[in-house]
């Protein structure tokens, strides 16, 4: 395929793409917007609350219950989310809401999970991703609506007057995955604009995801955060390039899961899919001794072939989403490597083909295990390739014949076959035992 010039709509999409996707959050997504959208039902209110209600679609229970909350003194769960946004939280920065928050707050908000009531309720619609915050002082009541991805305020309102109410066709559908610009998105051309992109155009976004996400992958090296998968991959495994690929990743994930108050690039909603998709790739540049302008052309493939995949799949379901991230990674990898188009699109569809099965059990210390093991998976699908020309064929399995057919059929199986898994995972989750 020929080089991409500013003409061509998709250098523009790519361009918005990257920079929606691509967002600093500090905590992990889901409970930080509940936070979020608690700092915002606050606002609206003009007051502290006297009480609140939360209603949310399985997948944010099952995200939110599992996992430390950060600045609050090592809470976990709804309440905890909710009362950091409502006591401390400011709306302004969206997914750094409570990335601020004063030692005296940490008192003040487990007080206020204590002190307050706060009801939880699981919401009955099909939405996969439904956040609903209602909030009282006295006679006032404001409630504020999150659906589809984590920043998409839908309504607010104050004593049923509707303050704000955002349209389907308005411009913050673009950062849901979803929509005409996520259409224009295939392997092929994803390679194409990384070879032909005026890295002017994203070295802010790129530049920023490099100092964040290798700042918390090194702090969770360094100290002993979650399972500490990380430290154990050096220990057991020696330090080749492979192993530090996989713990780089896994790191971060060991510090973001256990309430580590440094931020994180995103990617697709998710900061385990943002360092997933960008730490395997920084380490491999550090080995090859490449250049920073490689690096950066990596990481645009890796990021964008991860989109990719979520945007077949949607924000959340019980696909765990570091497979599609291992993916980008080891795409990024045989980029480095100097491959292109062939090797990148087997790379791919091999690594699909090995570890689709994978589900997501919500946001917890095990994910750093999950992320590991994906971008094993993804560097084994490379070297396939690589080595021999090995390869799954259409036909095996859920493999089709050509890399995005593949793709659309992972995001078909995740989105639509595997409702019921995500239920069923959710019951075995909030059993009583």
């Amino acid at each position: 395929m020929g080089a991409f010039d500013r003409t061509d709509p998709a250098y523009g999409a790519y361009l918005r793409i990257l920079e929606a996707e691509l967002i600093p959050a500090t905590g992990c997504t889901e409970p930080i917007a509940i936070a979020y959208g608690a700092a915002k039902a606050r606002q609206a209110l003009g007051a502290l609350p006297d009480r609140c209600r939360v209603e949310c679609s399985g997948n944010i229970i099952k995200n939110v219950k599992s996992v430390v909350v950060p600045n609050t003194g090592n809470l976990r769960g709804i309440e905890a989310a909710a009362a950091a946004g409502l006591v401390a939280g400011d709306p302004d920065v969206q997914l750094q809401v409570i990335s601020h928050v004063a030692e005296k707050d940490r008192a003040a908000i487990r007080a206020y999970r204590d002190s307050h009531p706060m009801e939880v309720v699981p919401h009955m619609g099909d939405q996969v991703f439904y956040i609903a915050l209602t909030v009282w002082a006295g006679a006032d009541q404001a409630r504020v609506v999150i659906e589809d991805f984590h920043t998409n305020i839908t309504r607010i309102e104050k004593n049923g007057v509707c303050l704000y109410a955002r349209e389907a066709d308005g411009p913050a559908e673009a950062q849901g995955g979803e929509g005409p610009e996520y259409d224009l998105l295939s392997v092929e051309r994803i390679v194409a604009f990384a070879d032909s992109v005026d890295l002017f155009d994203v070295e802010v976004v790129l530049e920023r995801q490099i100092a964040c996400n290798t700042a918390i992958s090194e702090e969770g090296l360094a100290h002993d955060w979650g399972a500490r998968i990380g430290q154990t991959l050096l220990k057991a495994q020696g330090d080749s390039v492979r192993v530090r690929a996989k713990a780089a990743a896994a790191a971060g994930s060991d510090a973001r899961m256990s309430g580590c108050e440094m931020p994180v690039v995103i990617v697709s909603g998710s900061g385990n899919q943002g360092m997933t998709a960008s730490l395997p790739v920084i380490e491999y540049a550090k080995a090859l001794h490449v250049d920073r302008e490689k690096l950066l052309r990596a990481l645009v493939v890796s990021n964008l072939i991860t989109i990719h995949q979520k945007s077949s799949i949607g924000r959340l379901s019980a696909f765990c989403g570091a497979v599609s991230a291992g993916c980008g990674a080891a795409a990024g990898v045989a980029y480095l490597h100097g491959d292109g188009y062939e090797v990148i699109a087997h790379t791919v569809v091999n690594t699909l083909a090995i570890l689709s099965g994978m589900v997501c059990d919500g946001a917890k210390p095990s994910c750093a295990g999950k992320i590991a093991m994906a971008v094993e998976a993804g560097l084994m699908g490379y070297e396939m390739y690589k080595h021999g020309k090995n390869q799954f064929y259409s036909g095996e399995g859920i493999v089709k014949k050509g890399v995005d057919n593949t793709i659309r059929t992972v995001g078909r199986m995740a989105r639509e076959g595997m409702r019921d898994t995500d239920r069923e995972i959710l019951d075995i989750m909030t059993e009583n035992c």
